[in-house]
């Protein structure tokens, strides 16, 4: 970056020029900055930091890789450097630091940033940094990574405002401004603004009206803790954490699968309403596993770890996907607890904070024991999972528990007589081994139990609708006419090694209204080139029209309706005596058939060798006096498995573990946690997942933010979610609180919620943010008291008018000189219309449920192929953070009101106002049916005239009556659609049968239609979407 001047080598490639240009030119810049910069002090922080983060540490920051001329900007040591013999910043001096000469270069190609950086400086920044130095050039290390302290609030002239401490920095600002704070809010929009911002939900028109009478002191406080104890607390913080999280109902990418997480969903609204202190719930949410003793909700906790997208799509690379899911987990966590870009430094050291990307995967090692495939079997339950049974599911397991604790003690008892039977049978079982009179071997019959892998569709049938030869059930398998289908196994962990004299043979039976063209066998030796076909020859494997093993014709098709032993000679189809099967396909043209038994004539020694488990063999073949006491148990528990005289007792335990296998099958689930023996982690160049080259790396803090002080073993999760919330750590309550802030103010103290570092804001009351967070931390990381700490400030009661000062001045308001306002969140917004209808169910957690969707709006949804079915009853009509959750097809109502797809983790929700809103809100069946069932209640509570009714629709929606423009324009509205709908009453009835909620009786389709357009456009007023 740096030129040669007055013959200073500060870089070597740029030709020198005259100092008198450059004196002149120091001095006239100079001489422009006394004049145009304020008069004010410069701070550092909010200042100057952010003008060099942006502009310089692209080239002179912490990232060595890019570094150019050796120089750093980030750090105090490199910014008063003198790198080529001449400093870079000198104090008190801008016309000796080269800093300021090479940004305000007459050259324009020597001016720095090179303008290919598109980094300009503006003139006022190159003004505020000529300043900086001209009083000193004071500098400070980054506010965020220092410790927070807890300074003694200001002093302030209006002493009478003052509620809390947080009053105190908000009014000593206002005041060094010259400004006032805005009148408190009425009592109306106060109650408003608490329920909204505590509840998401509504208050009643009579809560508004008897907090509007209540003038006593302490009605404010009383209201706060009425609503701070409401369970709806839970859930309307549940939303904010839930989008950090990036909680979801699906997996992501591709395939996009349901897998069940939403117990977690119902840990945090319970955390958040039993007031559990932050720091346990951390330790819960990272490592809730590692705790000694580990609850059940522990465990659902720890399955924050799980939320990630993972992938079940086919070819899928598992060291790939390995190494997204661990850089997802660094992103979140870091964002999540630490309000840091740690992300950024994945390819490599992080160009404006002092992460390393050592730092990266170092953090990343922590998440190393997660068990996890990288690529998931579709349809799985995406193991591990923690089960969860309910209270009554629970007390029957336990005592089917208890009774098969019993059964089991009488099936352990030896008796004499049980002894003479094993005796008996074992003499039965050596006779048998050595018979060489033939045998069949099933290989298959009513399960493929071989191992390996299944290919095609393996559909088994019962007596009751199908034939079937063997056993209990048969394969039934059909195709198109001109179709060829199979099913088949392969890579058997039972194999079998064909004997001289052996014969193949599987039972078919063809259905004679339907029949196959053609049906063929085949076996895989390695191969699958080892066939025998029967009927015409249309089936492609081994080439038609050839006469070989791999495609051996064996004569027409067996006879229909009925079962037909096929049997193929081994050296037919190309095998031998010695050939080991591991495989064996049913192959049919057209038609349907039913295979059932399938394997091999061999001898009564070989099945008998073959049906029971070769150590039980082994055992039964040695000596009963020399026996090992391991061979004798063994051969007793063996036995007793089989033993005709313990029939009874085992289908007891039989039975009883049937049931607790279908209560466990019908009982809830949820992702978990589970450690297991770490991964090795590697540093990525470049992010590369193939690159293996990189330094193997343990679990550890960033480097320059200390370290744990564990020696002698690995650091655990449970270490590093200790660390996140103990005092060493300056990042997390910081983060938190001014998360908490922009909840209840719109915006955070530090206004980019997910990045505190340099390319972040410095905080626009540092003192407030330090005092906040050390008051969060020694309250016992209490949630709800800093909740109520803020809402009882001043600062929050203030109205949210602004006045043609505050615009001008403050038009974003981050002084606080008034309150903000903002429209409701996409669920919040759909709640209060369900609530404004009666038809809000708020029953606290349970799975996610389906409101009404577009027809057709998963079509493109593959893998499988959806058909969304939309809930009915309660479910359809529950709060909107219960909403199925698809990350690929968030519902449609959600996305236009800028709820996130939870991809990704967000600290912050985009806010638009667009025309598909609207549209959403007066179109949406959801809409539609609450504006249908809030004219009932118009109609049935609202009194008897138009102007009743608006004025009670108005008091339910807003808390206030219409002005009079307003009731003027409603009831022409009402008087305009009752004439439309008279003349078209096909079209309101329509319109009032919208949803499954029952229809009112005794009125008449036109009226209710037509105040069911009044309830549309007070419900899509904006004012009825907005908090104030």
């Amino acid at each position: 970056m740096f030129r040669q001047c007055n013959d200073k080598k500060i870089y070597l490639l740029i030709p020198s020029r005259k100092s008198l240009i450059c004196a002149l030119t120091i001095l006239l810049v100079v001489a422009t900055v006394t004049q145009s910069v304020d008069a004010k002090k410069i701070e550092f922080d909010r200042d100057i930091r952010p003008i060099l983060s942006d502009k310089c540490y692209a080239c002179h920051g912490p990232d060595p890789a890019v570094r150019q001329a050796n120089l750093r900007l980030d750090t105090k040591e490199g910014a008063f450097s003198e790198p080529s013999g001449y400093p870079i910043i000198v104090p008190g001096e801008p016309e000796n630091s080269e800093l300021v000469l090479r940004i305000t270069h007459e050259d324009i190609d020597r001016r720095m940033p090179p303008q290919t950086s598109h980094r300009q400086p503006t003139q006022e920044q190159i003004d505020t940094l000529i300043q900086w130095i001209k009083e000193g050039a004071e500098w400070k290390e980054h506010w965020v990574y220092s410790p927070p302290k807890r300074v003694e609030p200001p002093a302030v002239e209006n002493t009478d405002w003052i509620r809390n401490p947080i009053d105190q920095f908000i009014l000593s600002r206002l005041e060094k401004e010259a400004l006032a704070p805005s009148q408190a809010a009425d009592r109306r929009t106060l109650i408003r603004r608490l329920h909204f911002d505590l509840t998401g939900l509504l208050p009643t028109p009579g809560e508004v009206e008897q907090f509007v009478r209540d003038d006593s002191p302490e009605a404010y406080d009383q209201l706060i803790n009425r609503l701070l104890s409401k369970p709806q607390f839970g859930e309307r913080l549940a939303i904010y954490w839930l989008d950090l999280v990036r909680y979801a109902d699906t997996s992501g990418y591709h395939s996009d699968e349901n897998v069940s997480v939403w117990p977690y969903r119902d840990y945090v609204i319970k955390a958040f309403n039993d007031n559990m202190p932050f720091d346990q719930f951390t330790l819960e949410n990272l490592a809730g596993d590692l705790l000694p003793n580990a609850s059940a909700e522990q465990k659902v906790a720890s399955g924050y770890n799980r939320l990630n997208q993972t992938t079940a799509e086919g070819g899928a690379q598992a060291k790939e996907y390995l190494a997204i899911y661990a850089a997802d987990r660094v992103r979140t966590t870091a964002s999540v607890w630490l309000g840091a870009t740690l992300g950024c430094a994945q390819c490599h050291d992080h160009k404006f904070d002092p992460f390393t990307a050592k730092d990266f995967y170092s953090f990343a090692a922590f998440f190393a024991d997660i068990q996890g495939p990288g690529v998931y079997g579709g349809g799985s339950k995406w193991d591990p999972v923690v089960m969860l049974p309910s209270a009554e599911q629970q007390a029957e397991m336990q005592e089917i528990d208890d009774e098969l604790t019993k059964l089991r003690k009488v099936f352990a008892l030896s008796s004499p007589g049980l002894q003479a039977e094993q005796t008996k049978w074992e003499e039965e079982i050596k006779t048998l081994l050595a018979s060489t009179e033939p045998a069949d071997f099933a290989w298959v019959d009513d399960a493929q139990a071989n191992g390996g892998r299944n290919q095609g569709t393996w559909k088994f049938v019962g007596k009751t609708e199908a034939p079937v030869y063997s056993k209990e059930r048969s394969r039934i398998q059909t195709a198109a006419p001109d179709q060829l289908v199979q099913h088949a196994f392969d890579n058997a962990n039972r194999k079998f090694t064909l004997s001289e004299g052996d014969k193949l043979f599987a039972y078919v039976w063809l259905d004679p209204e339907n029949p196959p063209k053609t049906i063929m066998l085949q076996w895989n030796d390695g191969n699958w080139e080892h066939r025998a076909f029967w009927g015409e020859d249309k089936i492609v494997y081994g080439e038609i029209g050839n006469d070989t093993p791999a495609h051996r014709p064996m004569g027409d098709l067996p006879e229909l309706g009925k079962w037909v032993r096929l049997e193929v000679d081994p050296g037919v189809v190309g095998l031998k005596a010695g050939s080991v099967l591991k495989g064996m396909a049913f192959t049919q043209f057209g038609g349907k058939a039913y295979w059932d038994i399938a394997g091999f004539t061999t001898t009564v020694g070989f099945v008998t060798k073959n049906s029971h488990d070769s150590a039980v063999i082994a055992a039964i073949q040695v000596d009963p006096y020399v026996r090992t006491t391991d061979q004798r148990k063994r051969l007793s528990d063996y036995y007793r498995q089989i033993a005709p005289a313990l029939d009874g007792i085992r289908n007891e335990i039989s039975t009883l573990e049937k049931r607790k296998n279908e209560i466990r099958t019908k009982s809830p689930y949820s992702l978990t946690t589970v450690s297991v023996q770490p991964r090795t982690t590697r540093i990525l160049p470049r992010g590369n997942w193939l690159d293996d080259s990189g330094e193997i790396v343990d679990p550890m803090i960033p480097e320059f933010m200390g370290d744990l002080g564990i020696k002698n073993r690995r650091s655990t999760r449970l270490d590093l979610a200790k660390w996140v919330v103990s005092r060493n750590n300056p990042l997390t309550a910081r983060t938190f609180v001014n998360r908490l802030w922009a909840l209840y103010f719109g915006t955070g103290i530090s206004r980019v919620l997910d990045d505190l570092g340099s390319q972040g804001e410095p905080p626009m009351h540092s003192e407030l943010l330090d005092w906040l967070a050390v008051e969060f931390m020694e309250s016992g990381w209490n949630v709800k008291h800093m909740v109520k700490l803020i809402v009882t400030s001043n600062a929050y009661k203030q109205s949210s008018r602004a006045n043609e000062v505050l615009q001008e001045k403050d038009p974003y308001n981050r002084l606080i000189a008034r309150q903000s306002h903002w429209r409701l969140d996409a669920e919040i917004v759909r709640d209060n219309a369900l609530l404004l209808s009666g038809l809000l169910v708020q029953e606290i957690g349970g799975p996610s449920v389906r409101p009404y969707q577009p027809v057709g709006y998963y079509a493109n949804l593959n893998f499988p192929k959806r058909r969304y079915m939309h809930d009915s009853g309660e479910s359809q009509y529950r709060r909107g953070l219960y909403t199925h959750w698809q990350r690929t097809f968030l519902h449609p109502s959600m996305m236009a009101f800028d709820a996130p797809s939870r991809q990704e983790c967000t600290a912050e929700r985009s806010t638009s106002n667009t025309p598909m809103q609207a549209l959403t809100l007066l179109n949406d069946p959801t809409y539609v049916e609450a504006a249908r069932v809030f004219a009932q209640r118009i109609i049935k509570e609202g009194g008897q005239t138009p102007e009743d009714r608006i004025k009670w629709g108005y008091r339910q929606v807003l808390s206030r009556l219409p002005q009079p423009k307003e009731l003027e324009i409603i009831t022409g509205l009402f008087e305009k659609h009752k004439a439309e709908y008279a003349s078209a009453p096909e079209t309101a009835k329509k319109l009032v049968s919208m949803g499954e909620a029952p229809m009112v009786q005794g009125v008449e389709a036109t009226e209710h239609a037509a105040w069911t357009s009044v309830a549309r456009v007070i419900l899509n007023l904006h004012e009825t979407i907005t908090r104030y």
